[in-house]
C-alpha cells in the first residue's frame, strides 16, 4: 500500500494530504530572463502551498539543470565523466585544459562554468583527439604520471571517433536501453537496426558498411572497438561520453533502435548469428565461401534493404509484435 503523502499546513494548523504539481517560475541570471519548471507541494485541503523538507534543494538543482541545458553548459556529470573517461584529477585536468589549478574543483562544487570553458570541456569530452591535444600543450605543468596515465587513456579512447555519429549515438542509446549486451550480440542488432530503418524510412541511419563474417554480419570498425571483451557483456566507460546527445537523434531513428531492442534484444548473439545465417544479404555475400571461412566481402547495403523491404511485405516491422513474428518463423528453421 503506497504512503499517504501528509504534512503540516500553516494555513489548516494540521496535517493534511498534499499533492506534488509542477508549476513556472520565472529567475533572472545574469541580466537574462528565463522560465524554469519547478515542484511546488499544495495542501489537499486549502490549496495553499505546504513545506516539504527537501523540496526547495531538489528545486535548485532542477533550476540549474535546466539552466545549463538552456546554454549548453556541461553538467557536473559530465565532468566527472571526463575524470573518469581520461582517468584524470581535478587539478590536473584544470591545468590539462588551460584552466586555474582549482578551477574544476569549483566547478564539481557546483560554480557555473562560463561558457568558453563550458565548451573546452565540451570539446575534451566528444574528442579524444583534442584532448590528446591539450595534454601535450600543457603536459610541464600536469606531471609526468598524470600526463602519462591521461595519454595512454586517450589513446584508448581513439577508436572510437573512427565510428561515425549516428553508429556512437545508436550504440550509446542501444546502451541505454539494454540492460546487458555481448559484442556479438550487438553487431547482429546493429544489423537489424539499419535494416530495418532503410526499409521503413528509405535511407540508411548510419553510413558504415557491414561484412559477412563467419559469424554473421559484422561492422568491422565497431569490431576494432569492442573485441577486448570477446564473449563478455560490455562495460565500457568511454561511451559515456555520448549519454546526454541522444536528442541528436530523431525520433525515428529513436523508434527503430527501440524496436530492435524491444524484440531482437531478447535473444543471445549466437541465436541472432543463426537468424542472419538464413537471410538472403549474408547467404548472397558468403556465395563463394565455404562455411566458416574468414571473409570479409561486403554485405551491400541496398541487399540489406531490399531484404527487410521484402521481409515488410510479410511482417509489420513497424512494431515489436510483427518483428517478434519474423524473428519466430526465422526460428523455425534452425
Amino acid at each position: 500500500m503506497a504512503k499517504k503523502r501528509t504534512q503540516f499546513c500553516v494555513e489548516c494548523r494540521k496535517e493534511t494530504m498534499y499533492r506534488i504539481q509542477h508549476v513556472s517560475l520565472k529567475k533572472c541570471i545574469k541580466n537574462k530572463e528565463y522560465t524554469f519548471i519547478v515542484s511546488e507541494a499544495v495542501c489537499e485541503n486549502c490549496e495553499e502551498p505546504v513545506n516539504i523538507p527537501g523540496l526547495m534543494d531538489s528545486n535548485a538543482k532542477e533550476v540549474d539543470r535546466q539552466y545549463r541545458l538552456k546554454e549548453g553548459i556541461v553538467s557536473v556529470e559530465d565532468i566527472y565523466k571526463l575524470m573518469e573517461v581520461y582517468k584524470i584529477g581535478k587539478a590536473p585536468l584544470s591545468l590539462a585544459l588551460g584552466f586555474g589549478e582549482i578551477t574544476i574543483t569549483r566547478y564539481l562544487a557546483g560554480q557555473v562554468p562560463s561558457k568558453e570553458y563550458s565548451d573546452i570541456i565540451r570539446k575534451a569530452l566528444e574528442s579524444s583527439s583534442f584532448m590528446m591535444g591539450k595534454l601535450n600543450e600543457n603536459m610541464d605543468k600536469i606531471g609526468e604520471t598524470a600526463y602519462r596515465k591521461a595519454m595512454n587513456a586517450a589513446k584508448e579512447v581513439e577508436p572510437i571517433f573512427a565510428l561515425s555519429e549516428k553508429m556512437l549515438l545508436t550504440i550509446s542509446y542501444i546502451f541505454k536501453k539494454a540492460e546487458e549486451i555481448t559484442p556479438l550480440a550487438l553487431q547482429k542488432m546493429l544489423y537489424f537496426i539499419q535494416g530495418i530503418y532503410m526499409a521503413l524510412f528509405g535511407a540508411e541511419l548510419f553510413r558504415e558498411e557491414c561484412e559477412a563474417w563467419a559469424h554473421g554480419p559484422v561492422f568491422k570498425d565497431v569490431y576494432e572497438v569492442f573485441k577486448n571483451f570477446k564473449y563478455n557483456p560490455i562495460d565500457d566507460i568511454r561511451f559515456a561520453m555520448f549519454q546526454n546527445r541522444f536528442n541528436e537523434l530523431s525520433d525515428n531513428e529513436k523508434k527503430v533502435i527501440d524496436l530492435v531492442v524491444d524484440s531482437f534484444g531478447m535473444y543471445s548473439g549466437k541465436v541472432l548469428e543463426q537468424i542472419t545465417h538464413g537471410e538472403a544479404p549474408w547467404l548472397d555475400a558468403r556465395e563463394n565461401c565455404l562455411p566458416g571461412e574468414r571473409s570479409n566481402e561486403v554485405i551491400p547495403k541496398e541487399s540489406i534493404k531490399s531484404y527487410f523491404l521484402e521481409v515488410a511485405t510479410k511482417y509489420d516491422i513497424s512494431n515489436a509484435d510483427g518483428i517478434r513474428k519474423y524473428i519466430d518463423s526465422r526460428l523455425q528453421t534452425i
